[in-house]
């Protein structure tokens, strides 16, 4: 009887919104273990507390500007030893592209905008995208062999099914645009899924790798969906990208289950084919083989993507594909050389390769 009186004065005390100070002050003669209850209850709120305080009080001081470039001591640690990867340099997410408006801007960091769902926006600058050229990482190791024949096996039979040859025209290039990329953007979706489920199963974390993966997938989806702009392909074709589709998925998927160093080589000359692909259509377009390109204006989804400039034309949007292609290659050789609990080395929205 003794207990419940004073445990009913104490909830009226606490709806009246009286510290649990005051309402434990109440129960010294009602029952030890009650009131022991209610002094660590009074305990833990002053702790909340102050430690609210705190924090307010830390809110309110001008944050220093947080440089991303530089890796603190401790996540340095947790990156792979000096010299055993090419690493992108951290890029600084600018504060203009994380800004509400759209206006492109010369920054060539890749970022989040706000207001747009995109994972991130791949920024270049035009010296840059110039002094993109063709590389090529000699297979050494079993797995990278194995990745580099399987590529040019590929190749030989995408060359002919996309009339690849020495009289491309426009309608050619675009065909064997819009298959590249539907076949380009399963991998990284595959291989992200692949390490969430993991990371799940095993109950640990992931390290950085899906949200890489992920931009890689989203990255090769906006191809697509640009050149798209640019031709509507036919129920043949759409057919064959289904088949192609369903053919990859499930291929790699059970590729990457039993080796994901020999899918990362794969797709990182596949990377390299596609560099090839783009720079010879450049070329073409520079020689006049194009001339329905010559003067054309980039699609407006492809100028807000890339955040190029209001002229912006075929060339440089042809210059920014083979750009994140580059940067696919650099990454997937990078995932190759390291081991599935490594941590990623690459910053959110890196697009540069050193």
């Amino acid at each position: 009887m003794l207990v419940s009186g004073a445990s009913t004065a104490c909830r009226a005390l606490l709806a009246q919104g009286a510290a649990p100070a005051a309402a434990a002050s109440l129960l010294p003669a009602a029952t030890p273990a009650l009131y022991t209850a209610m002094s660590k209850l009074a305990a833990h709120t002053s702790l909340f507390s102050s430690t609210t305080a705190a924090s307010k009080a830390a809110a309110a001081e001008p944050a220093l500007a947080e440089a991303p470039s530089t890796p603190s001591a401790a996540k340095a640690d947790a990156r792979p030893a000096a010299g055993t990867v090419m690493m992108h340099p951290g890029m600084a997410r600018d504060a203009v592209l994380d800004g509400p408006s759209d206006t492109p801007t010369p920054t060539t960091a890749g970022g989040k905008l706000e207001g747009s769902y995109l994972l991130m926006h791949p920024v270049y600058s035009k010296e840059y995208l110039e002094s993109v050229t063709p590389q090529h990482k000699p297979p050494k190791k079993l797995y990278e062999k194995v990745g580099y024949h399987a590529v040019q096996g590929l190749r030989s039979a995408f060359d002919l099914f996309t009339g690849y040859g020495a009289d491309m025209n426009e309608r050619k290039w675009l065909a064997r645009f819009l298959y590249l990329e539907s076949v380009a953007g399963v991998p990284g979706m595959v291989a992200g899924m692949l390490r969430h489920l993991r990371s799940l199963r095993t109950m640990s974390r992931d390290n950085g790798w899906i949200h890489t993966l992920l931009e890689e997938a989203e990255n090769e989806r906006m191809h697509l969906l640009t050149f798209m702009k640019l031709r509507n392909p036919g129920i043949v074709f759409r057919a064959a990208v289904i088949a192609g589709q369903a053919v990859m998925f499930n291929a790699y998927c059970i590729a990457y289950t039993l080796s994901p160093r020999t899918c990362h080589a794969f797709v990182g000359y596949l990377e390299e084919e596609a560099v090839k692909t783009y720079t010879r259509a450049i070329q073409d377009l520079d020689d006049g083989k194009l001339p329905k390109w010559s003067n054309m204006q980039a699609p407006d989804i492809g100028k807000f993507y890339w955040r190029l400039d209001e002229g912006a034309t075929m060339r440089d949007l042809l210059l920014a594909v083979r750009a994140d292609e580059h940067c696919h290659k650099h990454v997937n050789h990078t995932f190759s050389s390291l081991d599935a609990d490594d941590t990623n080395p690459f910053s959110p929205g890196s697009v540069h390769v050193p």
